[in-house]
């Protein structure tokens, strides 16, 4: 009964220290661009660490036989275990106006030599594409890896920037795919913008052809690229004249030689 009663306590005080760390975590450094999506970890907590349990104890199968090497790994799993919750249960993953911020404190190998924090911020406009991989064996535990491709010429996989055990991963890919959207949206009206409020070039040359009736009904003088295109159908114009009137010159000499 003593044993039960030590397990139980020694849970209970484990997740008690999880959720603390976690809660000291969260109440330090918050940024100054809004959050507009946040991505959720907590519900993946389970099959995240039932896959990476799983996958630790493949590989320790497979060691097993290389100097006994196997053998530690699997006794290091209850540590694993404990280092995968605390890991998972620090990462945020948020999408602000202007950036992708992933954030992730675990402890080392060896819990008693402290943490490594990793803070990893990816501007929008570098983005290419959020990808969602799953694998055979992740598929088995229903976890997915979020992977944020860079723009520009090809890098290696390992410079993208991958997530796993993300809840629910295709909104917060909607959410940076309409993000962008909006931002390529704001760039192309602020151009239009520009190239409106910018004066009109204006020629005063007297013998600039000005016969378009859209602009001598207003009384204003076109701009440059309508200019040049009034020149060159005046130029047409001209040049189908000159042909009908070549065309009828010949017509009346036939008719006075064959008089």
């Amino acid at each position: 009964m003593g044993t039960g009663d030590e397990v139980v306590e020694i849970e209970s005080l484990e997740r008690s220290l999880l959720s603390e760390s976690v809660t000291g975590e969260e109440e330090t450094g918050a940024d100054d661009d809004p959050v507009l999506y946040t991505a959720s970890f907590g519900e993946m907590e389970e099959d995240f660490v039932k896959y990476q349990t799983a996958q630790w104890a493949l590989y320790s199968l497979v060691l097993i036989l290389a100097w006994g090497i196997g053998l530690f790994m699997l006794l290091y799993i209850p540590v694993r275990r404990y280092i995968l919750r605390k890991d998972i249960r620090s990462r945020k993953l948020y999408l602000t106006s202007n950036s992708i911020v992933y954030k992730v404190t675990r402890p080392v190998p060896i819990p008693c030599f402290g943490v490594l924090k990793k803070e990893k911020h990816v501007l929008l406009p570098s983005v290419a594409d959020v990808v969602i991989e799953q694998g055979y064996l992740q598929s088995l535990f229903g976890v997915y890896s979020l992977r944020i491709e860079n723009v520009g010429v090809r890098r290696p996989p390992s410079d993208d920037v991958q997530i796993q055990g993300i809840a629910n991963p295709s909104a917060f890919r909607k959410a940076v795919l309409t993000r962008l959207s909006n931002m390529r949206t704001e760039v192309f009206s602020k151009q239009v913008s520009a190239i409106e409020d910018s004066p009109n070039l204006r020629i005063h040359s007297p013998a600039a052809p000005l016969s378009s009736p859209r602009y001598l009904k207003h009384g204003v003088i076109p701009p440059s690229g309508d200019l040049a295109l009034l020149q060159k159908l005046e130029e047409v114009g001209s040049s189908v004249k000159r042909v009908q009137t070549l065309i009828e010159e010949q017509h009346s000499l036939t008719s006075e030689t064959a008089n």
